[in-house]
């Protein structure tokens, strides 16, 4: 999430979701650097070893009086934590606010490279887990038994966060499916269904703009790389592929990227969209003030909205998103993040435990649903009764932790990021965002993003595929 949508969110104090991070963007380093980066460190296992721990060493180390620090941005976590320490009385965690997102990463890279002041685990996102694992930072967990809690987590979650070759990076501690959150009053009153595809959002948007000029269908951020990435993971498309160390293909001016490119660009040259700044002052006045009908978003969108646009209490409702083909539904992600073991860690066992239990432990995955308004990324919790069948009076009743996790189950598990977000993202927003913002040929401007991510990559020593 960009710096200026985390200081509107943070202004935002009446919603529990105004502290959440929804996508931050990475840091990169260049290869070379990447390779030396964990140069120092302390006697945590290689990544590159499979080899189970013994269950007697990790019944020994759980006894060890042991201090883990844990950064992390989730607010109130000290209630999981305690969890925690009364099932293992011989392990604290100290937790660390060391930023969100981007400010953390940057100061997590600077400790690796020192070889000192390193945490033994860290608060990561789905998105950064390659900037990581690329250079050797992040310890393997399946000698610890992660791979055991595959099954208990959404399948595309887990896709996340392993390795070509089995690794277990991190476990995944929220999720953020996309869906569409609409306004029923302003659909009703101008006769309006809920678009099924995005051929049929196309002639809803035209309709509702000549119907009320002072009303867009929905704002798509000219901001926000990180909505287009996940249209792009909804859309089907494999923008980055990573293999190996020095490898990757970048496609992200293909067939798919043009068809986003020409179906968005083309609605904001129309004028029948909105392409303003989200997270702004302008962006929640609009939302409060009816001249959004639509928001896509992600399952954090719901508890965001209710106390963001207290205004329109009652008058919102949750569908999916409009598909491109209406016989596959399919749906992309938007925020979410994980938690993953520094491999410079004195602690390795005790870290790597302490990582499955906050977010497989029932008890601890349910209090970060009820506590911190996550969207779970456990089986059990998107089939839980309860949470399921919660129904706030802000979306009149209706179920909407039921409608997302519907739509969780319809996210392409294979999609991939780039080792270097930070600088996709950047690319994007001054050439795919700019061309919405400009109003002007979106398509021409996938082919700018796709020679300048290229030209990066190279010169950070990537042999890259594609453009």
């Amino acid at each position: 999430m960009p710096r200026n949508a985390r200081t509107a969110a943070s202004s935002t104090a009446s919603s529990p979701m105004s502290r959440r991070l929804f996508l931050g963007t990475t840091g990169a380093l260049s290869l070379g650097a990447a390779l030396t980066a964990c140069g120092g460190g302390g006697s945590g296992s290689s990544s590159g070893s499979a080899e189970p721990v013994a269950r007697a060493d990790i019944d020994k180390a759980m006894k060890t009086p042991t201090e883990l620090t844990f950064w992390t941005w989730v607010p109130n976590i000290a209630k999981e934590i305690a969890l925690f320490e009364k099932k293992y009385p011989a392990v604290k965690v100290k937790v660390v606010n060391a930023g969100q997102g981007t400010p953390q990463y940057t100061k997590l890279r600077t400790a690796l490279k020192a070889g000192s002041g390193a945490p033994d685990l860290v608060q990561m996102e789905y998105q950064a887990i390659p900037t990581f694992t690329i250079t050797d930072s992040l310890l393997d967990l399946r000698p610890y038994g992660a791979a055991e809690l595959k099954d208990r987590f959404v399948d595309w979650t887990w896709g996340q966060v392993s390795g070509g070759d089995g690794e277990v990076w991190a476990i995944p501690q929220d999720t953020g499916p996309m869906g569409l959150l609409y306004r029923k009053d302003i659909f009703d009153k101008h006769g309006i269904e809920v678009p099924g595809t995005w051929d049929e959002f196309a002639e809803a948007a035209r309709k509702l703009h000549k119907a009320d000029p002072d009303v867009f269908l929905t704002n798509l951020a000219a901001n926000q790389p990180a909505a287009w990435h996940g249209l792009l993971w909804q859309a089907g498309a494999e923008p980055y592929a990573v293999s190996g160390r020095s490898d990757i293909t970048i496609s992200v001016d293909d067939a798919v990227s043009r068809k986003l490119g020409g179906y968005w660009g083309g609605l904001a040259k129309e004028g029948v969209i909105s392409v303003e700044p989200d997270f702004t002052d302008g962006w929640y006045a609009a939302l409060n003030q009816g001249r959004y009908a639509t928001w896509i978003t992600a399952a954090w969108g719901p508890a965001f909205l209710s106390g963001s646009a207290k205004a329109t209490a009652g008058k919102w409702r949750a569908a999916p998103l409009p598909q491109w083909d209406a016989a596959k539904p399919s749906s992309g992600n938007w925020g979410g993040s994980t938690t993953a073991v520094l491999r410079s860690t004195e602690n390795p066992i005790a870290a790597a435990v302490f990582a499955q239990f906050l977010n497989s432990d029932p008890d601890s995955a349910s209090m970060f649903a009820t506590e911190q308004f996550f969207f779970p990324a456990t089986k059990s919790l998107l089939t839980d009764a309860e949470f399921v069948s919660d129904a706030p009076s802000f979306y009149g009743g209706q179920k909407v932790n039921q409608v997302f996790a519907d739509i969780s189950a319809s996210v392409d598990p294979s999609f991939q990021w780039p080792p270097f977000l930070d600088q996709a993202a950047t690319d994007w927003t001054e050439t795919v965002g700019k061309s919405l913002a400009d109003r002007s040929d979106t398509v021409r401007a996938l082919g700018s993003w796709q020679s300048r991510l290229t030209a990066y990559a190279k010169n950070q020593g990537f042999t890259v595929k594609g453009g």
